[in-house]
């Protein structure tokens, strides 16, 4: 992995932000768009109301959506999708 540094200027100081690309495993090319938002929203912390209320669907869709991302991903709860990401 690649070191990025960005530098700044706040309030008269001078910093240098040191960051590595955190980038989502390859596993998460297999995800719909709209599977990459819930799995984002999931990890966040997200229940499947507050997901399916954000996205102005069912919960039941979200639902759906949830275990598709469980299987296509190999994990079997929010937890483990946390630990794998």
């Amino acid at each position: 992995m690649t070191l990025a540094a960005t530098a700044f200027v706040e309030d008269g100081q001078e910093f240098v932000l040191l960051s590595y690309p955190v980038a989502r495993p390859p596993s998460w090319d297999r995800l719909s768009g709209a599977e990459r938002e819930v799995a984002e929203a999931l990890l966040d912390g997200w229940s499947n109301a507050c997901i399916a209320r954000d996205r102005g669907v069912s919960v039941r869709t979200v639902a759906n959506q949830v275990a598709s991302i469980f299987r296509k991903l190999g994990v079997r709860s929010r937890a483990e999708l946390a630990t794998r990401s």
